[in-house]
C-alpha cells in the first residue's frame, strides 16, 4: 500500500480561551470514537495536527480509497460528524482564500529536500 501525505491549513479565532477549549476537544483522552472512526473508515492512515497561534496545519497520510469528495460525502451522511464540525465551528476560520462552508484548505508543496 502506497501512502501519500496531504497538508491543510485552517484558522482559529483569536481568542486565547476559545485556543484551549479548542486543544482539549482534541487532546487524545477527549477522542470522540466516532469520528476517530470516521477519520479511519476514510481512507486516513494517519493524521496530526499542529497549531502556532490561530493556524492550524494538518497532516494526513491516506491510502489509494481516500479522496476529499468520497470524505465529504461520507461526513455528510454522518450525523455525529456532522455534531462535530458544528461544534468545530464556534472555533474555526476560514482561512483567507476559502469559499462558503470551507475551513480547511490543501495547501501546494512547494519544497521537498532532494
Amino acid at each position: 500500500m502506497n501512502a501519500k501525505r496531504l497538508c491543510y491549513v485552517c484558522d482559529l479565532v483569536d481568542d486565547p480561551k476559545l485556543i484551549e477549549e479548542y486543544k482539549r476537544y482534541h487532546a487524545k483522552e477527549n477522542a470522540w470514537p466516532e469520528i476517530t472512526k470516521s477519520i479511519r473508515d476514510s481512507g486516513i492512515i494517519d493524521l496530526e495536527i499542529y497549531i502556532l497561534a490561530n493556524r492550524l496545519f494538518m497532516i494526513m497520510e491516506v491510502d489509494e480509497t481516500f479522496t476529499p469528495e468520497r470524505k465529504q460525502m461520507m461526513d455528510a451522511a454522518n450525523p455525529k460528524v456532522q455534531e462535530w464540525e458544528k461544534l468545530m465551528w464556534q472555533f474555526q476560520l476560514a482561512p483567507p482564500g476559502a469559499k462558503e462552508g470551507e475551513k480547511w484548505l490543501p495547501m501546494e508543496q512547494i519544497y521537498k529536500l532532494p
